[in-house]
């Protein structure tokens, strides 16, 4: 039997088990969007944008755990996803995203809504392909799903040109294969890995994204928990273990906790699973855990030693190896070593410091909401709003974070949200931005609205881009470029922080604009009214609510130690030096 190309798209989409498309209609994706009109198996999400559109996909993706799936039209329509296409790839997140196409004798002729598809995405995706043959359409859309979902998840892109969505031809979709295909890890290099482990003294995990995306946390914490070996993770492994559990030391990095980075200096074993060593957590790589036998284990070769030499390299998927690690792990002697992290833990906790005894910190909000809220997704934006999170948050099982890790991507957190509330409608979703990245995608307010999404936008409001201000704070002499959100003409040109001459009144007011789009908006300035606030929101079963959070305008995100000197070896005098210049950590045992 013979059909068109869009007809087999939407085929093939069943066949995936799509039941969730993130769509933006247009010229080159008409014939699309005309078989889709009236399937009842798949749910047309229309953002207000693009980018929004993406991101929405990419939450969806994560909060439900299938494939996140885009369509959109040719030229803009395609080049607003590289971003989120770009967000996905590098957080390892299935994502397939359809563009349309001119006609295939129109390409290469600067043609209206023209681009090179292929040329734009291939070095931020893992799979791209202009299909030139409508005899190769279903073998295309199954190598894009394999792409996405094999191996190291992450974003594939099928451009489809105009006359092939037109085309009459086959109505064969290849069959699914398995896409988790799973390479043996060899018995000699899990032996190495046990007898470091039985060996040393001060062993500790490292835990990235990694055992996240393979679903792995229940058996994480169960290896944890008969070997007795302490855990850190990056911000992209938090929640892996409870935020709660004994053996949970903390996130390491530039805004790490001091027990968590001190951990990693001071080990002799360090076991990272599903972490890519980037510059965040790393700094100087000379000098990382280099008291440490270093062992690597990540589903891509490539990435193993990439960043930091391995000791023993281990290409596996995290689940295989932990589940084979549970079975053979035995208890070890780390007792004191856990006693003396806690230690550290209780001495030198994360904070935040105040400026004045009523005003708002970013921790007075997420307190409220650990208590408020058992059973949640919660997505941030990027920037201090994102390391605050990481910080204060309790995850657990029930409670799970979403952000922008590798990319860092400011207008991710709300959009994101979106997407989350569809994948996982069981579930409350807040989603905690600053106001400069909740700016980039208010637009979608409209979706929110429109698809009677209960989502809370919790924004943490400092009138700043609060962490390229907190740098200019810190290594540049208070030179405040560009990162006043309130900032106008009339403002005089040098800037080191708010004074009587600062305009009031902030551009646009957040409560006000929520209210036009048909969305419920409070202001909250008093830590009394924080809870009452939250409640509110969470009472409201089919309106999003937005919540202006007023902070403090030069709160901080501590510990923060310039690039390249927060971890690795361990001076303690200087870090004693560095730690008291910055009001933080003055005392180390």
């Amino acid at each position: 039997m013979e059909i068109t190309g869009a007809q087999l798209v939407v085929k093939a989409l069943k066949a995936e088990n799509t039941d969730t498309l993130f769509a933006y209609p247009g010229g080159q994706a008409i014939d699309l969007f005309n078989e889709l009109y009236n399937e009842k198996e798949i749910r047309i999400i229309t953002p207000r944008h693009e980018q929004g559109l993406v991101h929405a996909a990419d939450g969806y993706a994560r909060a439900s755990g299938k494939t996140g799936v885009c369509l959109v039209t040719s030229g803009p329509g395609t080049t607003n996803l590289v971003t989120g296409i770009a967000t996905a790839n590098i957080d390892s997140v299935p994502l397939v995203c359809f563009t349309g196409q001119v006609s295939s004798g129109l390409i290469g002729r600067e043609s209206f809504q023209e681009v090179n598809t292929v040329q734009i995405m291939k070095s931020i995706c893992k799979y791209a392909v202009t299909v030139r043959d409508r005899r190769e359409l279903g073998e295309a859309v199954r190598s894009a799903f394999q792409a996405a979902r094999s191996g190291r998840p992450g974003a594939a892109v099928v451009d489809l040109p105009k006359d092939i969505q037109q085309e009459l031809g086959s109505d064969f979709y290849p069959l699914c294969t398995d896409d988790k295909a799973e390479v043996p890890v060899p018995e000699e290099v899990t032996d190495r890995c046990l007898e470091a482990l039985r060996t040393a003294r001060k062993p500790l995990f490292l835990i990235g994204g990694g055992v996240h995306t393979a679903g792995a946390e229940k058996e994480m914490t169960r290896l944890a928990e008969k070997t007795g070996i302490p855990v850190v993770t990056t911000i992209m492994g938090k929640g892996v273990l409870p935020s709660d559990h004994p053996l949970y030391i903390g996130n390491l990095g530039i805004h790490g906790s001091f027990a968590a980075n001190m951990a990693v200096s001071e080990c002799d074993v360090l076991f990272a699973v599903g972490t890519r060593f980037n510059d965040r957590i790393t700094g100087n790589t000379d000098s990382f855990a280099d008291k440490a036998v270093l062992i690597h284990a990540d589903i891509e070769p490539d990435v193993i030693s990439r960043n930091v030499p391995a000791d023993i390299s281990v290409a596996s998927d995290a689940g295989k190896l932990i589940r084979i690690l549970l079975k053979r792990a035995k208890p070890s002697g780390a007792g004191e070593w856990v006693s003396r992290l806690n230690l550290w833990k209780q001495r030198h906790p994360v904070t935040v410091k105040k400026s004045t005894s009523e005003e708002i910190s970013a921790r007075d909000v997420t307190e409220q909401i650990n208590d408020l809220f058992d059973s949640a997704v919660i997505t941030t934006d990027v920037g201090q709003n994102q390391m605050w999170a990481s910080q204060f948050l309790q995850l657990s099982e029930k409670k799970k974070m979403l952000t922008s890790g590798g990319m860092g991507t400011m207008g991710y957190g709300f959009p994101a949200a979106i997407g989350a509330k569809l994948g996982d409608p069981r579930k409350d979703v807040i989603a905690i931005c600053g106001d400069g990245g909740f700016q980039m995608n208010i637009q979608e307010l409209a979706t929110a609205v429109l698809y009677e999404l209960p989502i809370i936008i919790c924004i943490l409001n400092n009138g700043y881009l609060g962490n390229v201000r907190q740098w200019q704070e810190m290594f540049y002499e208070r030179r405040y470029s560009a990162t006043c959100t309130c900032r106008r003409e009339s403002c005089m040109k040098e800037c080191k922080g708010p004074s009587a001459q600062c305009p009031s009144g902030y551009i646009p007011d957040f409560v006000r604009l929520a209210r036009s789009y048909g969305a419920e908006g409070i202001r909250v300035r008093e830590v009394k009214d924080i809870r009452s606030a939250l409640l509110k929101a969470k009472e409201r079963k089919n309106v999003p609510t937005v919540i202006e959070f007023i902070i403090g305008r030069e709160q901080n995100v501590l510990p923060m130690v310039s690039p390249g000197k927060f971890t690795g070896k361990y001076d303690r005098r200087r870090i004693r030096g560095e730690m008291k210049n910055l009001g933080f950590l003055v005392d180390i045992p």
